[in-house]
């Protein structure tokens, strides 16, 4: 049989699609969208990122390659997804309307999407917003609707849907306080088997297997394991290589419950730890703190951020940090965890809202020597920053 005749069979098998969350918190989170769209003046919204579709519609896959597209009108969704994600997008989405599209030929739903585009617009020249920074959206996708659709006009809105995913519901919280308690597992069994000699591989496979075995989906990202000289380098993972006497051993996970990810990080020492690390610890654990006290609801991210910034000072010239002491996390697919791009740092004058949650990745790297990160997934409050993941901050020194 086709796609189309598959998702006849499906839809009539599956009448009703499996959820993550009630009807009602879908119909909220598309509300709140929608009246955003309306003080924008826009008529439609096209989003493609797999995050922003389980978001509004449930819809979960391991397939994130692919081009699918949500649109999201007044009254109406409509989900366009290739022939191998037809599965998903009936028994996992709730929508208006599936369209497929031949897999091998993702030219293909420019075609009826610009159809549907005219049919649900409800004017003759729509104001349509989309994310052009997304990876999620192919160039080739834009240029074939503006062809077919002259009168439109595309505005980049991408944080339209950020904006309304960063304040979790109580519900979400549920699945991130779950993620936060397996990660947390995870990293236990890593440092349990953590000591000279042995490969990096396996420290990566006992977090992996104790958070898998807890109840952890596929992961956003996979274990993040580094050691020694690599811990300094930012964004290496484990590779084979053997744990040596005085090693720095990296270690950041993060489990998935229901797509929800509450990531940690941690780091030990395979033996005593020099001066030079105690102190990176010291103050990696001071910024952590500056910026959970500083971020308040009400308060804007800079301000957070220059908090941190403050902490950092005595070792700025030192340490490499990223400068983003904060990135929003929820419901994501690979490659990543992170969810949206309303980070705290110092130029984002944004302000804090009740239960935005972040992960704060407080990891300082002295070039060539050695890493020391500690962070938390954290629910803003009135009072400051909430732990919701609950990490063990100290510095293991593992003896030889």
């Amino acid at each position: 049989m086709d796609y189309r005749t598959y998702r006849e069979k499906l839809q009539s098998k599956f009448p009703e699609p499996i959820l993550a969350f009630e009807p009602d918190e879908y119909e909220a989170r598309l509300a709140s969208v929608r009246q955003e769209m309306t003080e924008a003046g826009l008529d439609l919204l096209l989003l493609t990122e797999a995050g922003e579709l389980c978001y509004l519609t449930g819809y979960t896959t391991f397939e994130v390659s692919v081009q699918c597209v949500l649109l999201v009108a007044a009254d109406r969704t409509v989900l366009f997804v290739p022939a191998i994600e037809m599965g998903p997008a009936v028994y996992l989405s709730r929508v208006d309307e599936v369209i497929g599209y031949p897999w091998q030929a993702p030219e293909a739903v420019a075609g009826d999407l610009a159809t549907q585009i005219r049919n649900t617009a409800g004017v003759s020249a729509p104001q349509i917003g989309f994310n052009p920074w997304t990876g999620s959206f192919r160039p080739g996708l834009l240029s074939a609707l503006q062809s077919k659709l002259s009168a439109a006009t595309f505005i980049d809105f991408g944080g339209l849907i950020d904006r309304v995913r960063l304040v979790k519901s109580p519900a979400e919280l549920v699945y991130l306080a779950e993620s936060a308690a397996i990660s947390g597992a995870g990293l236990d069994a890593a440092a349990a088997v953590t000591r000279v000699g042995v490969i990096d591989h396996e420290i990566a496979r006992a977090g992996a297997s104790s958070m898998l075995g807890a109840g952890s989906e596929f992961m956003s990202m996979q274990p993040i394991v580094t050691t020694g000289v690599r811990s300094g380098i930012i964004h290496t993972n484990h590779g084979g290589h053997k744990v040596a006497p005085g090693d720095v051993v990296f270690t950041e996970f993060g489990a998935v419950r229901r797509r929800y990810t509450a990531p940690m990080m941690r780091t030990a020492v395979v033996g005593q730890a020099s001066a030079e690390i105690l102190e990176f610890h010291r103050i990696c654990l001071e910024v952590l703190e500056a910026v959970m006290s500083a971020a308040r609801a009400g308060s804007s991210f800079a301000s957070a951020a220059r908090a941190g910034e403050a902490a950092l000072a005595p070792i700025i010239d030192r340490a490499f940090f990223s400068g983003v002491y904060g990135y929003p996390v929820g419901a994501t697919f690979p490659p990543s965890w992170v969810a949206g791009s309303m980070f705290i740092t110092t130029d984002n004058e944004e302000i804090l809202k009740e239960n935005m949650v972040f992960h704060l990745p407080i990891c300082l790297r002295k070039p060539g020597e050695f890493g020391v990160g500690f962070s938390e997934t954290v629910r803003i409050t009135a009072t400051g920053a909430e732990r919701i993941t609950t990490n063990t901050l100290a510095l293991k020194e593992i003896s030889l």
